[in-house]
């Protein structure tokens, strides 16, 4: 698999209506449309931090737009998702702290022109239940999983959310087991951030967080991991994602930053993170990998970033096989985009 890159651009230039930018996504549509998100505001984590949204039709970004903003609460995480190419769903978190986040939903029918009224989406949830920061993606069947993940000061936990009823409701898988933990798939499943304690000592750090997925063939969907034990870790499951294997380390050194991954043909997948082998590691360089076995081996492609600075949190998206597009956090400043066409052999 090769990658040519076509375009690089950043989604807004520097004379944006907020000081610090971060956690973007994307999608794009059947007409070519690409909308992409993010949460800006003073700071990470600050009461006016929105999430913001910007439409690439015809080359050119729009500018940016609030797309959601609940006065006093701060706005993380938001993750964009079209099953059909044309409705778009915008789901991202709020709450002043990571363990009491609330999981909002937002529709387009119209391509992120209009949207309807942001709803919970899981009633009463306090912790962040449906996608954290990655895409969805829809199973050979029609199921949706979202990948999921809560964060505590005791330990941090991956999962995924289901949906069979596109999007009216969602029920969580198993808990993804952790070397030396005990297999959480067979506990009683409750709602985050309530899983069952799991001492610091079971896992080189706290655990694992934020998947991105993939289905290889039917019922045998795959993750990787963002890991706080310095490497990308990786989990499988041959029941649609409803249980899934005790986490493992693949061969990608992991800085315990956002990674995310997309599928372009059955076993080719193109891969964005940072490749530091440290936890809490620089934010520099940013790369892309490549693997045409379904994520056995994994080979440099391209390094998108190197300088100094941060450049983090990807999102990537394939809206046909021949082609990748990418948004990341460029310094907390601005979005990059990058399109590349993708050649297989």
């Amino acid at each position: 698999m090769k990658l040519e890159p076509l375009q690089q651009e950043f989604v807004f230039e520097d004379d944006r209506p907020f000081a610090s930018c971060h956690a973007s996504t994307l999608v794009s549509l059947a007409d070519g449309t690409v909308l992409a998100a993010w949460f800006g505001g003073t700071r990470e984590s600050a009461d006016d931090v929105a999430i913001w949204l910007s439409v690439r039709s015809s080359g050119i970004w729009s500018a940016p737009e609030e797309a959601a903003d609940e006065e006093g609460l701060p706005h993380w995480n938001p993750v964009l998702f079209s099953p059909d190419g044309r409705r778009v769903f915008l789901y991202y978190k709020v709450g002043k702290t990571i363990p009491n986040w609330e999981t909002r939903v937002m529709e387009s029918p119209d391509g992120g022109r209009t949207w309807t009224e942001p709803r919970p989406l899981v009633p009463g949830d306090r912790g962040g239940r449906g996608p954290v920061r990655n895409k969805p993606i829809v199973l050979h069947d029609g199921t949706w999983l979202a990948p999921a993940s809560v964060e505590t000061n005791e330990y941090w936990d991956a999962f995924v959310d289901i949906s069979t009823d596109h999007d009216a409701s969602w029920g969580m898988s198993g808990w993804v087991p952790l070397p030396q933990k005990r297999n959480l798939s067979q506990e009683k499943r409750v709602s985050p951030p309530n899983p069952p304690l799991v001492p610091e000592s079971s896992f080189a750090g706290r655990g694992v967080i934020q998947p991105t997925l993939w289905e290889s063939q039917p019922q045998h969907v795959h993750m990787l991991l963002r890991s706080t034990a310095g490497w990308v870790y990786r989990s499988d499951s041959t029941d649609g994602g409803r249980n899934w294997c005790a986490a493992y380390p693949t061969e990608l050194p992991n800085n315990n930053s956002g990674i995310d991954v997309v599928q372009t043909e059955p076993g080719c997948l193109v891969l964005v993170y940072n490749p530091i082998g440290s936890n809490w590691g620089e934010r520099t360089p940013l790369s892309m990998a490549v693997s045409m076995d379904n994520g056995q081996i994994w080979q440099n492609a391209f390094v998108l970033e190197d300088d100094p600075g941060e450049y983090s949190y990807p999102a990537i998206v394939s809206p046909a096989g021949d082609r990748v597009l990418i948004t990341y956090t460029w310094r907390r400043e601005r979005i990059a985009f990058w399109e590349f066409r993708v050649t297989h052999s």
